[in-house]
């Protein structure tokens, strides 16, 4: 039995390892702009929605308003906030004609609230470069540029960018950082940019650029109204309409703070789990995965130590998945500038990972799904 899950562990350890090994060189950051440029940019239009986001929505706007090398508009859609939202963006839209703020028109039923907002804001546009960004996102000066210029060299119709993640309490360093290590260790990103299959479809839903022509078609946000996770299913529903996306690097260019507390790290994540790993027919292939090729190399490791001659024989086969599944999780976090709490409990890491996908799960079999700032999720979102 022990040689069993010995050699399992070292399986489901190897797998991810080797392909976050191949990852790692296919993950790049956008191009430099350099002068003159490369490829005519045309003007942006760059969406914000927004909903009870006073606390930082100055700082993103202002970060996009130091975007150099091309021209854009910001346009911030207050999303029936009930705090300073508002009066913020009409004080920076005061200052700078390049802003404006609309306000988001009721929520139809059977939709999610974020997917509204950016369907909405999409009217509003007017150029024919899209970049929606998350209210929580601030970006580098030549952030967008790159961005862009990533979106017109690399050819996909949709990008987005993975910032680098903020972590303030230990939940979220412990959390948050995995976004980064699941994408390199499950995603196989040459198959990803190789077919346009809709199950390789993936991005980061706080940072995406689309052209207007391939958004229209596609039925942007529309076509994924009741999701809560529009990091898996806006590239999803991409690619199911032809279309190419594409992903990439953008810990120098961007920083974001998804949550503030070990409640909105628990609760955040949740709301996006019956999307992701603990959605219907997947939530046990990802729990034997993670358990075996992530937790238990480490506990095995420590059962053949302890038993000594009894379990020497497994000694190689425990000390080599303990290491295939430690070092992936520490060269991201030295890659990506994470806490290295989050690294060095990594074991703990998955098994709360797990705690989350679970919860989401029982919540939504018990009819009470995760919902998010006030809101219920739509009813077609709970299967």
């Amino acid at each position: 039995m022990i040689d069993a899950l010995a050699w399992t562990a070292l399986g489901c350890a190897a797998v991810p390892a080797l392909l976050y090994l191949l990852n790692s060189f296919l993950f790049r950051e956008p191009p430099e702009v350099c002068h003159p440029l490369p490829v005519n940019f045309g003007p942006v239009s760059v969406l914000i929605p927004a909903r009870n986001e006073e606390l930082g929505i100055e700082a993103c706007v202002r970060s996009v308003l130091a975007s150099a090398h091309l021209d854009f508009e910001v346009i911030v859609l207050d999303d029936a906030s009930t705090d300073r939202t508002a009066d913020i963006v009409r004080a920076l839209a005061a200052e700078d004609a390049r802003v404006r703020l609309e306000s988001a028109p009721p929520l139809p039923e059977g939709w999610c609230g974020k997917q509204h907002a950016c369907f909405a804001l999409s009217k509003h546009a007017r150029y024919d470069t899209f970049a929606f960004l998350d209210a929580d996102v601030r970006l580098a000066p030549h952030a967008l540029a790159r961005m862009v210029l990533f979106q017109r060299e690399n050819g996909a119709d949709l990008v987005s960018g993975f910032p680098k993640q903020e972590t303030g309490t230990p939940l979220e360093k412990l959390l948050i950082p995995l976004i980064n290590w699941v994408l390199l260790c499950f995603l196989p990103l040459w198959g990803m940019r190789q077919f346009r299959w809709s199950a390789f479809g993936a991005g980061c839903g706080q940072w995406f650029v689309s052209t207007r022509a391939a958004y229209e078609k596609v039925g942007g946000h529309s076509a994924v109204r009741a999701s809560l996770h529009d990091g898996v299913t806006l590239p999803r529903a991409y690619r199911k309409a032809g279309f190419r996306t594409d992903l990439c690097d953008a810990t120098h260019l961007a920083t974001c703070r998804m949550y503030r507390s070990a409640s909105a790290v628990w609760f955040g994540l949740a709301k996006n789990a019956r999307e992701g790993m603990a959605a219907t027919g997947q939530i046990l292939f990802w729990s034997f995965v993670l358990v075996f090729g992530q937790v238990l190399p480490y506990a095995l490791l420590v059962f053949v130590l302890a038993n000594g001659e009894p379990t020497a024989h497994l000694l190689w086969p425990a000390l080599a998945a303990f290491v295939l599944a430690l070092e992936p999780r520490h060269a991201a976090q030295r890659r990506f500038r994470t806490p290295a709490l989050g690294a060095v409990l990594h074991p703990v890491a998955i098994v709360l990972l797990l705690a989350v996908q679970w919860y989401s799960v029982w919540r939504a079999l018990t009819g009470r799904p995760v919902g998010w700032k006030g809101r219920t999720p739509p009813t077609t979102n709970n299967s």
